[in-house]
């Protein structure tokens, strides 16, 4: 099973490859979810450079909380993508991180964990 302790080496940088492989996306998916761009020349998104890095270490770090509720950070996964989110509109949380509002994202899974509501 994938944990956020797998996903983050030592140096604070996410490994793309376990990710990607945990949650079965492409690099371009991936990128097109984070919002980040994606090159035109070999259609590989620029994921590597400090705030690409910061988006994915965010993003694990949201699959990492939802995990527990969740089963697994797969199925995480799958919450983030298509569970809609009441407070923003019924805007799922990948939308909202797509649209830079991650720290809202993580701010509404704090409140949650804490027992309050939706």
């Amino acid at each position: 099973m994938m944990t956020a302790q797998d996903l983050i080496r030592p140096d604070g940088t996410v490994a793309l490859d376990t990710l990607l492989h945990g949650l079965r996306l492409t690099k371009t998916e991936l990128a097109g979810l984070l919002g980040v761009s994606v090159t035109s020349t070999n259609e590989a998104p620029q994921l590597n450079d400090p705030a690409s890095q910061r988006k994915l270490r965010d993003f694990v770090d949201i699959l990492a909380r939802i995990a527990p509720w969740a089963g697994s950070m797969p199925q995480a996964y799958v919450w983030f993508t298509s569970q809609p989110l009441t407070p923003f509109d019924d805007q799922t949380a990948a939308e909202l991180v797509r649209d830079g509002r991650i720290e809202a994202v993580k701010s509404y899974i704090s409140r949650i964990a804490i027992g309050g509501y939706a």
